[in-house]
């Protein structure tokens, strides 16, 4: 029998073909899980509807696919539709994935302390407070061994310079799941949060994920960078029934990055070449 066979439940932020979110996604429904989609709302008057249509791409060949429309977080009404659509469809759900955050360009652009006011509220709400408002709204729909899940990163934990006011953002998510996880408890549903190594991602690139790649590789235990399907499988991991037991917790898929206290493997790379025989040094 498929680890999701018989499963339910949403997919909130999904971007297109290589976002983590898909990548978790691909990874349920193709273990027999059914999933309703939501995407970043497209502009009014955007004929073409570029976020739509990105996911939409990513479905085509997926029936297990039953629903794709618009989220906005800061939205309550919306959320409620959303969760009362899935209910409609589904009945009671299995698993939700949270992989919503957004901060404006320039707070993420400029250091830390220079982030805005508005700025600030603005990339809390979106990407963690929409974490405790979607449990609110789905906490009479789920079963009673439903899992919800977020996405997080290191920049959460410890000090990552160009993540800035998102690391703020991660850390105040990551406290949200250790709450959750205890409201939710009380009815039989776990929360957690996946921490996952620099992918190429559009949510990557927007904070210079891409010069992480070569610093994870010398630093990690494993000796590399991991990939979108060890974390997506990870991710359908602590949304089934084989992490029962689980909850409250923050797992990390980064090779081992996190665990290292000293450069590890990068201070052979980075030693001086031996001085060359009668070489002034």
């Amino acid at each position: 029998m498929a680890l999701f066979e018989g499963k339910k439940g949403l997919i909130l932020g999904v971007a297109n073909d290589r976002s983590i979110a898909w990548a978790v996604a691909k990874t349920i429904m193709d273990q027999g899980g059914e999933c309703g989609f939501t995407h970043l709302p497209d502009r009014p008057g955007d004929d073409k509807q570029k976020n739509r249509r990105r996911v939409a791409q990513c479905l085509e060949g997926y029936p297990q696919a039953r629903f794709l429309v618009p989220l906005n977080v800061q939205d309550d009404e919306q959320i409620e539709h959303v969760v009362h659509l899935a209910a409609d469809t589904f009945g009671s759900l299995d698993f939700v994935l949270h992989s919503i955050a957004f901060a404006d360009r320039f707070d993420l652009q400029r250091p830390t302390v220079e982030t805005s006011r508005e700025g600030f509220k603005l990339a809390m709400e979106i990407s963690a407070y929409s974490l405790i408002a979607v449990t609110n709204a789905v906490k009479g729909h789920m079963s009673r061994r439903g899992s919800i899940a977020a996405m997080s990163f290191f920049g959460g934990e410890k000090c990552v310079p160009g993540y800035n006011v998102m690391g703020l953002c991660k850390a105040a998510l990551e406290s949200a799941v250790r709450y959750l996880a205890f409201d939710m408890g009380a009815r039989g549903v776990r929360v957690n949060a996946l921490s996952a190594g620099p992918l190429k991602t559009l949510a990557a690139s927007a904070v210079g994920a891409n010069a992480m790649f070569q610093l994870y590789r010398f630093m990690a235990p494993l000796g590399r960078n991991v990939t979108h399907k060890e974390v997506g499988q990870a991710g359908a991991f602590l949304l089934s029934e084989m992490s029962d037991g689980i909850t409250g917790e923050i797992l990390h898929v980064d090779g081992g990055y996190n665990v290292m206290g000293t450069p590890g493997r990068l201070l052979d790379a980075l030693k001086d070449p031996p001085a060359e025989s009668g070489a002034l040094i």
